[in-house]
């Protein structure tokens, strides 16, 4: 494992041949510096990238997103038309939706069972399936 943060943010941005852009690489340091997997929105990346004295705009952050999206670093999850969640986990596995108070984690791919899929429509295929599961707290 390589020492420090920016260390292994510069190291995975390295490995999908991305630049390492100051904006970029303190993005990369907080998205995945500390060797653990993470969901964010663009908008707790931003206060994450304020609260650490990254200073980048909220477009930048939404660009640099959808570069790392496209660089095959990270997976968008969409909950619902308005909001999506970046993944650093590019492994396929299905998620939890906590609707009380907007959070994604991920839920055990083991326990997962999907036994059939609908077929695609002509001259289509399926590309991929994300799993979401919505939940809400009793109580």
């Amino acid at each position: 494992m390589i020492g420090t943060a920016t260390e292994r943010g510069a190291a995975w941005l390295s490995r999908a041949g991305l630049r390492p852009t100051r904006q970029r690489l303190g993005l990369a340091t907080l998205l995945v510096g500390d060797g653990n997997d993470r969901h964010v929105t663009a908008e707790s990346l931003f206060a994450a990238a304020k609260d650490n004295g990254h200073p980048v705009s909220l477009a930048t952050v939404y660009n640099t997103l959808r570069a790392f999206c496209e660089a095959g670093l990270l997976r968008e999850i969409t909950v619902d038309g308005s909001r999506s969640y970046f993944d650093t986990n590019m492994l396929d596995h299905p998620h939890f939706y906590w609707e009380d108070d907007g959070e994604l984690t991920d839920a055990p791919l083991e326990e997962l069972e999907i036994a059939r899929l609908p077929r695609a429509p002509k001259g289509a295929r399926i590309a991929k399936v994300d799993v979401v599961i919505r939940l809400s707290r009793d109580g």
